[in-house]
């Protein structure tokens, strides 16, 4: 079993057999403040793209800690220039580490640095495969990815104005047709406030996906 914790906004770890994949890192200005960036140990970082809701805190947790941040080249190659230590990939490409795979996804979003492209990630910690979707709008090939990996937990935004809002976002569920879906990127200010029980029970009646909403600072087992 692994174990799944949200520290709200798009910040999750995610924990197996002792490695520690923290996914997002904004943690010191995150309005929810469950932890701080000194608070964490991990092993790797991945960032889905430069906003400073995402990036966040990686760099410092990355210096201190010694973990790898993985991102696309361009984040990858702007935090290795702050001396961290980085592995770059780009969308489309899949590669293996100690702890298992990282397939880079596409997402449709800004990319927070100049060149860049905002992505996912579907990441496989042993038997176990999460999909990371970062910040994004729906796009059709989410149905190719269910298609090409038995995705067990779905990380999905549901706020609205900056990435897919609950509608898009069930839309996403049947496309992609995940074992269960975790809601995050929702109600960290009043412009993505949403209901998040709403979009469970539109998911569930329509889907029979099962939607976990977890509060920030709760732990999900995989």
């Amino acid at each position: 079993m692994s174990q799944l914790r949200y520290y709200g906004h798009a910040c999750f770890s995610w924990e197996n057999q002792g490695t520690v994949l923290l996914f997002d890192p904004f943690l010191k200005d995150n309005p929810f403040q469950i932890a701080q960036p000194e608070d964490m140990d991990c092993h790797y970082i991945l960032v889905s793209h430069g906003h400073f809701d995402h990036l966040g805190d990686a760099v410092a947790i990355a210096k201190r800690t010694g973990a790898t941040i993985i991102s696309t080249a361009e984040i990858a190659n702007l935090c290795a220039g702050q001396e961290c230590k980085t592995h770059a990939m780009h969308l489309g490409g899949t590669f293996d580490f100690p702890f298992g795979s990282v397939r880079v996804t596409p997402a449709f979003h800004g990319a927070g640095v100049p060149g860049g492209h905002a992505c996912g990630f579907i990441v496989r910690q042993g038997e176990q495969r999460v999909y990371f979707a970062g910040d994004t709008a729906l796009f059709g090939d989410m149905t190719l990815l269910g298609r090409l990996e038995s995705i067990d937990c779905a990380l999905l935004p549901i706020g609205g104005n900056f990435t897919m809002g609950p509608k898009d976002a069930a839309e996403a569920v049947a496309m992609l047709k995940p074992a269960m879906v975790v809601p995050m990127h929702y109600s960290t200010w009043p412009v993505i406030e949403q209901d998040p029980g709403q979009f469970k029970q539109d998911v569930e009646s329509r889907l029979s996906t099962p939607v976990r909403i977890l509060k920030p600072g709760e732990t999900l087992t995989l």
